[in-house]
């Protein structure tokens, strides 16, 4: 198995990137809790990566190139947040892991993509979710004309198992998601936003996954009924043991439940660190939390960035 060589630990403190793609040290956090969330380290569950993807490019149409050496891991267990704007590789990168890139004329024309101790970057998307990885993706994709029941009971399709135990966990997603409970029986084209997105996430529950690809859970949704959702993954964490890989733009709801962190701009990792290290590093307050020294700021008050990325620098 090939092992990534663009990346290295440290016991230095909290840094950027280089230009060369070294990743930044693993800084310790404060004990204690940050909105309600215990503070957990990546991996406490367990030391096994779960899934490692290894200085990986995409390119699209055999010329656009959107990943450009993309470097993570997500233990088994863990929490990992993806952030970054729009259009820093974070849907590539969740794509290029569910082997989606071909619906969309792209390939990984380098690198390397790990899962449970194999290689899974060449194989088809059906065959991963019997492996138990799992895309949500961006936009709450349900099928429309079906109910919410019959929808979450599509989620079981690839499944062997006996009646009675998709029933058990139909009965399991219900009691994470009331809401769709009350909905089983309406037509999903007709339930909220809110609604939908519970939808898509109980879908993927149905399949029994080991890892879950959650792509903009937060998109277009009231803050309550975003906190309400990263609650919800954040039980599925501890109970059932379901890892998650989150891209998100969101870094304030983002890091308060991640074990570990990765900011993208461009096609590259930029900075990673501990959720909590994150939270307290004064590039992300300012570049992505809205807040710096001075507390938060309004756009109107800055020409355009008042100082420059030191990752940039």
């Amino acid at each position: 198995m090939q092992r990534k060589t663009t990346s290295r630990r440290a016991t230095a403190p909290l840094k950027a990137h280089s230009k060369c793609g070294l990743r930044i040290a693993d800084c310790g956090i404060r004990s204690g809790s940050f909105a309600g969330y215990p503070l957990r380290l990546a991996g406490v569950k367990t030391d096994k990566t779960l899934l490692s993807v290894n200085n990986i490019e995409v390119i699209y149409d055999h010329v656009i190139l959107v990943l450009k050496g993309i470097s993570l891991e997500v233990p088994e267990g863990g929490i990992v947040s993806l952030l970054g704007a729009n259009g820093a590789g974070k849907t590539t990168t969740l794509k290029a892991i569910s082997s989606l890139l071909h619906a969309e004329r792209g390939e990984i024309t380098k690198g390397s993509i790990v899962y449970r101790n194999a290689r899974i970057d060449r194989l088809d998307p059906s065959t991963l979710v019997k492996r138990g990885v799992i895309q949500v993706m961006e936009g709450r994709h349900a099928f429309g004309h079906l109910t919410c029941e019959e929808n979450l009971l599509t989620g079981a399709y690839t499944r062997q198992d006996s009646r009675v135990a998709i029933q058990r966990d139909l009965e399991m997603v219900y009691s994470y998601f009331p809401r769709l409970a009350e909905r089983r029986h309406a037509k999903a084209g007709y339930v909220s936003g809110g609604e939908q997105q519970m939808l898509v996430i109980g879908r993927a529950l149905m399949a029994k996954p080991q890892l879950i690809l959650l792509d903009e859970p937060s998109m277009g949704l009231a803050p309550q009924l975003v906190k309400e959702i990263f609650d919800i993954v954040w039980r599925l964490n501890k109970e059932e043991g379901v890892s998650f890989l989150i891209a998100e733009q969101n870094a304030t709801v983002a890091l308060r439940i991640a074990d570990y962190g990765y900011i993208l701009e461009n096609g590259r990792v930029v900075l990673d660190g501990r959720g909590a290290t994150l939270r307290e590093n004064e590039d992300v307050k300012e570049f992505y939390l809205g807040l710096s020294t001075a507390g938060r700021r309004s756009y109107r008050d800055v020409k355009h960035y008042r100082r420059r990325k030191r990752w940039l620098a």
